[in-house]
């Protein structure tokens, strides 16, 4: 087995493709190259920063149409990370309003300014830290991880799906419902990132790399 993550110009790449080579023996690689990426028996497709620069680095190095072939063919795992969930729906709200990979329905919400808790506590966005994902609905990807399981986020836009069916986690934070797991198929993808989420975070690396959707 292979494992590629694919290599655009963005995204924690090298922290991720570590995360991954702690929880299995198979061969890991980080790499652009379109042959390696058809290759591989499993894809990782990561993001980090501004939206705009990610679906503009994708388009620069022409990895745009392989990617949503993968993702139309489904004929093998890929997982998003962060930036990467979010370019799998229609159009994002960032950078003025930006189109997306279309994978799935729905589309990337902005969580707002001057937020408040319903305590009265001051909310910062970026979402940056630790928080609880409710598992919506069960999947393969959740096994050996407790429902309220906490991992790590940084992200100042959210994941609106359509559909109730792509759901599979959630995380409220300023009010808003954010899907921060979704999927649809061999594709499975979080908001947060599980390189940087100590045990649950290995832990779905782990079930990624063992899932026979």
């Amino acid at each position: 087995m292979t494992i590629a993550v694919i290599d655009y110009g963005m995204g924690n790449l090298h922290s991720v493709a570590k995360a991954l080579e702690h929880v299995t023996h198979e061969n890991v690689m980080v790499t652009r190259d379109p042959r390696s990426i058809r290759g591989a028996s499993r894809l990782v497709l990561p993001g980090q920063g501004a939206i705009r620069d990610c679906m503009g680095e994708l388009q620069r190095t022409e990895l745009e149409g392989l990617v949503k072939d993968l993702l139309e063919e489904q004929a093998k795992p890929l997982l998003g990370i962060c930036v990467g969930q979010q370019m799998l729906f229609e159009r994002s709200e960032e950078n003025g309003g930006i189109d997306c990979l279309g994978f799935l329905p729905g589309g990337v919400r902005h969580f707002g300014h001057k937020l408040v808790s319903p305590e009265g506590e001051r909310l910062k966005v970026p979402h940056m830290g630790w928080n609880r994902v409710t598992q919506h609905h069960a999947h393969p990807l959740w096994n050996g991880i407790e429902d309220g399981a906490r991992f790590y986020f940084v992200h100042s836009y959210y994941v609106e799906a359509l559909e109730d069916a792509d759901i599979f986690g959630k995380t409220d934070y300023a009010g808003a419902d954010a899907h921060v797991v979704t999927g649809r198929g061999t594709v499975f993808a979080v908001q947060f990132h599980p390189e940087k989420s100590a045990r649950d975070g290995l832990q779905l690396l782990e079930n990624f790399v063992n899932w026979a959707p």
